[in-house]
């Protein structure tokens, strides 16, 4: 990968000496971070004493410029850049967010100033486009020939309005049956763009939904509950939360146990065991998990029936059902073996 960063550093000094004069590459560099952090229009334009539009009219003159030379062959050190980043480009689905990008052609964590360098180059290399990040979109870099910024962004859009109108988290596979690429992976490549959107545990939805995107304690549990697909203990709710891969994950046993309470998405089904409401749990006494049990069956039931209504919404002993069965206030044998209501 040394050999990759070296190609790439000459390739940005090549570029810069297409530009003869000092106040222009100062701006170049300046404006795509090339020696340390990006800087505004307005803030090279007071460095300069210019305007921030004649900055902006000089950025945009040296990249026709240099968008020229690459097409005409005059950056001979740009071709050898080109080709490592179509490479990694077509392993990844011919398009990758920036980040993404810079980490697999480094072999590493990327820095700052190196993915603003391959942004740089991808910017006018003639068979390289870019995406602008802004409020809806990360920074890309793409294979030409695969579609230029629009075409990429269309791309996008198209996967963030399959999963609004599904309405929940999808899996690649789920996206793949709707979409018409060559491999999951390059939705995946596509859909990493979005700044809409937001993946966990293989799962792609909106970034504003608390199962991709999780927030707060709250969530992180309703996450966890949610994958296990099974009641848990709050205190083993609380170990899955410090094994996973959220980015805040240093939580008490007794922090979990309080947001537990709190939330009616979460029921408390036996003994520091909780489960979904979505589930098909509700909330209530055995007494009153008992009663509703009569009443929506309308009619008599066994005392095997009601035990196993009961277990099937909450984890209790027998005992404590049978126990509950006796309180001649709430429920009434009317045969040996069958209960009603009172």
């Amino acid at each position: 990968m040394e050999q990759n960063a070296e190609i790439l550093k000459k390739a940005i000094s090549g570029s810069l000496k297409i530009i003869e004069q000092d106040r222009e590459k100062e701006i170049i560099s300046r404006r795509f971070g090339l020696k340390g952090n990006k800087e505004t229009l307005e803030q090279i334009g007071e460095m300069l004493s210019i305007t921030r539009e004649r900055v902006r009219q000089l950025e945009k003159a040296i990249l026709i410029r240099l968008q020229i030379s690459a097409e005409e062959n005059l950056i001979p050190e740009l071709a050898a850049a080109e080709k490592i980043l179509i490479r990694n480009l077509t392993e990844m689905g011919r398009v990758a967010k920036l980040s993404d990008l810079a980490d697999k052609v480094y072999g590493r964590t990327s820095t700052a100033s190196e993915r603003t360098g391959i942004y740089f180059i991808a910017t006018f290399a003639k068979n390289l486009t870019v995406v602008e990040e802004n409020d809806r979109y990360n920074a890309a870099v793409g294979i030409a020939e695969y579609g230029d910024s629009l075409k990429i962004r269309e791309r996008v859009d198209e996967i963030v309005s399959i999963i609004k109108a599904n309405k929940k988290p999808m899996t690649l596979d789920e996206l793949d049956e709707k979409l018409n690429y060559e491999h999951p992976d390059h939705i995946k490549a596509v859909a990493s763009i979005s700044k809409l959107l937001a993946t966990l545990n293989g799962l792609w939805g909106l970034a504003k939904w608390p199962e991709v995107n999780p927030k707060n304690i709250r969530d992180k549990i309703f996450v966890i509950l949610e994958a296990k697909k099974q009641p848990m203990h709050f205190s083993e709710i609380a170990k899955e939360i410090k094994d996973s891969n959220f980015k805040r994950k240093n939580v008490t046993v007794q922090a979990i146990h309080n947001e537990l309470i709190k939330d009616p998405r979460f029921i408390l089904i036996g003994r520091g065991i909780y489960a979904l409401s979505s589930w098909g749990y509700k909330k209530g006494t055995i007494a009153e998990i008992i009663k509703s049990i009569l009443e929506k069956a309308d009619k008599p039931l066994s005392r095997e029936e009601i035990v196993k209504h009961v277990l099937h919404v909450r984890k209790v002993k027998e005992t404590t059902i049978l126990l509950n069965l006796q309180n001649k206030k709430n429920f009434k044998k009317v045969d040996k073996n069958l209960y009603t209501l009172a």
